[in-house]
């Protein structure tokens, strides 16, 4: 941890950083180590950096652009907030490797916009830092280097190709910088752009990354980021400002939510795709700051982006050699998607964006403030992921229940994804990521088993609902549940794995949460599906722990009758060993099952009731300190063992 004090407790930095104890010259030291890391390792023109490990799954040839792009990121914002002050030689190292890369005589050249996707993706990172240093770089270089770069990024201007999710803020960002200096853009590529973000708007400041129910980091690090550093761009304004307004409002109301979902240690949610960007899940919190957001204090902001950052510093990433590698705390290379390789993990960048604000702003200067799980306990519904959040004081953790998330849409048959189809996840766990994990869902799952020992999916469910109920929350979902013999050969970008499917099932889940505590009733409908006789078990799966960590708790209120817990080895980044709990029943056509789930409980679980007529059945739970919960579950679908 060269050049990063130790937090040493609430004294460290009295009356300013008194949570996390880090202050600016914490975040200027981590991103120096984290750039002279990643200069050991650029090619000689410096065009490309590329870290050791193994080639990603686009080659090598994307894997270096994405190197110096994303560090590239890094040292823009570094070099912007000391208004051009460069001790490090910066920009004079990122000069050389803008005239290599994009001089298409250069054996260093780039990989181009039309060669491959993913430089479109590099290529939003070069301009917007291009603008922000605009006096200090961009001005600087020579006419024949700047034309090079303009032939370059030319080639997104009306590329018909980008796909409708965050991508479209790429070939925003690009077409702005080209409009500001002279180059050929697109006001057609820039309206149908800005359209389609729009279309992603869901409740409450939350956004959707496209059409499916893709509800992950993306939201904070991507589709709140880039409107607002958009509209800071030169020539921005024709577009932007009446804009801003909307994009402000929905900013302020998404932060009520992302601070409540940062741990009190500063574990970000661990759920999503592409989650080797670590701290990048501190991007919005900066984004907050920049939009000057009403929405919280700038020293409750840097508290949660310092705690996330903090984080993982303190966890070994970036690691001995001031690299960031493929994974969590530590190298893990399973938490790669096809699209990942060495230098992809720096899009963290995202999470020192601060640093493009100068010493002075209020974010740097006001005190830091407690997170709102270090105040209280919380709950919350949000509504837009179908999201229950119930965080605890004692523990500091974070849980999220889901009944509305799985990277796809109503009615489809895939499998699941362990990063988004689980019903729970929390800022301690991991989802277990093997293949078993992948294939037979296990952890906070409600499954199907055949005779083979085969796992059904819930993927394609539709959400029933989503509330607070007293002071707990409600949530109910039904999944047409069926068996899928998965393509292991399609390339994984966080989605679950597609194949043939058998239906096995309809089932019916809602959870009921309180405090750390879940009570999960299950219901069993045929409903024709023609697996139903190929069932031979039920089972629900709890919270999956590291060996001498946090305790997971699976306690039978209804209809159980076995239980268990499963040992993985190597199945999540966090540790060596997970420890999952699970119950067995016998699949009975109409019943209810239910079941107590906790990540730190306590010795004393809940107790329910369900009652009613079949057609229109309640549930009482009462909860371990004597409160109770009466609320009508869903009425099921007809009891029908045809098919």
């Amino acid at each position: 941890m060269t050049g990063i004090s130790p937090y040493t407790g609430p004294s460290s930095h009295p009356g300013l950083s008194s949570y996390t104890g880090w202050t600016r010259a914490d975040f200027t030291a981590l991103a120096d180590r984290m750039l002279l890391g990643a200069r050991r390792h650029a090619s000689p023109s410096a065009s490309l950096i590329t870290p050791p490990g193994a080639p990603g799954g686009y080659g090598t040839a994307v894997d270096g652009l994405e190197g110096f792009a994303r560090t590239f990121l890094l040292a823009g914002f570094r070099v912007a907030g000391e208004q051009g002050s460069d001790p490090l030689n910066l920009l004079e190292q990122y000069a050389r490797g803008l005239a290599a890369g994009a001089d298409p005589a250069s054996r260093e050249r780039w990989v181009t916009p039309r060669e491959h996707p993913q430089a479109k993706v590099e290529t939003a990172s070069i301009a917007l830092i291009l603008d922000l240093t605009r006096p200090y770089l961009w001005d600087r270089l020579d006419d024949r280097v700047r034309e090079q770069l303009i032939t370059y990024f030319a080639q997104v201007v009306g590329d018909p190709t980008y796909p409708n999710t965050n991508w479209v803020w790429f070939r925003i960002v690009v077409e702005q910088f080209l409009a500001s200096v002279g180059g050929p853009w697109s006001r057609e590529d820039l309206e149908s752009d800005l359209a389609a973000h729009d279309a992603f708007v869901r409740a409450d400041g939350w956004y959707c990354d496209g059409e499916e129910r893709n509800y992950d980091h993306y939201c904070g690090w991507a589709l709140h980021l880039y409107p607002i550093l958009w509209s800071r761009m030169a020539g921005a304004a024709e577009y932007a400002a009446w804009r801003l307004p909307s994009y402000k409002a929905h900013l302020d109301r998404f932060l009520l939510d992302a601070l409540r979902l940062v741990g009190a240690d500063g574990s970000p949610l661990i759920q999503g795709r592409s989650l080797t960007y670590r701290f990048a899940a501190a991007a919005p919190f900066w984004v907050g700051a920049m939009a000057d957001s009403t929405a919280a204090d700038p020293g409750l902001l840097r508290r949660a982006a310092a705690g996330i950052v903090k984080h993982f510093a303190e966890h070994g990433a970036p690691d001995a050699d001031d690299l960031l590698t493929i994974g969590w705390h530590h190298p893990w290379r399973r938490l790669a998607q096809r699209y990942s390789g060495p230098g992809s993990p720096y899009w963290a960048a995202k999470g020192l964006l601060g640093l493009a604000l100068p010493a002075d702003h209020p974010v740097w200067t006001s005190p830091e403030k407690p997170l709102p799980v270090e105040e209280a306990d919380q709950l919350a519904v949000i509504a837009a992921p179908g999201w229950a959040l119930s965080a605890t004081r004692a523990d500091g953790i974070v849980r999220v229940y889901n009944h509305g998330t799985d990277h796809a849409l109503p009615g489809d048959t895939i499998g699941d994804s362990p990063l988004y189809a689980r019903f729970g996840y929390s800022t301690a766990t991991a989802p277990l990521l093997s293949e078993e994990g992948w294939d037979a869902p296990l952890d906070q799952s409600v499954v199907l088993i055949d005779a083979q020992g085969r796992a059904t999916h819930r993927t394609g469910f539709r959400t029933l609902r989503v509330a607070q109920v007293g002071d707990a929350a409600m949530l109910a979902s039904r999944a047409r549940c069926h068996w899928v013999d998965p393509d292991r050969t399609v390339p994984d970008h966080g989605s679950g794995r597609p194949g043939p499917s058998r239906d096995a099932a309809t089932v019916t889940t809602v959870s009921l949460v309180r405090g750390a505590w879940e009570v999960r009733c299950v219901h069993l409908a045929p409903d024709g599906a023609p697996g139903w006789d190929d069932a031979v078990a039920l089972r629900v799966g709890g919270w999956p722990v590291a060996d001498g960590g946090h305790s997971s708790t699976l306690v039978n209120l209804q209809g159980f009758a076995e239980s268990g817990r499963y040992e993985a080895d190597d199945a999540t980044p966090l540790s060596a060993r997970t420890t999952t709990p699970w119950l067995r029943a016998e699949p009975r056509a109409g019943a209810w099952y239910a079941a107590a789930l906790a990540l730190n409980g306590g010795p004393h679980p809940p107790r329910a009731e369900i009652f009613g007529p079949p057609d229109a059945p309640a549930v009482t739970v009462t909860w371990p300190d004597g409160a109770s919960t009466t609320t009508a579950l869903p009425a099921p679908p007809a009891v029908s063992t045809e098919h």
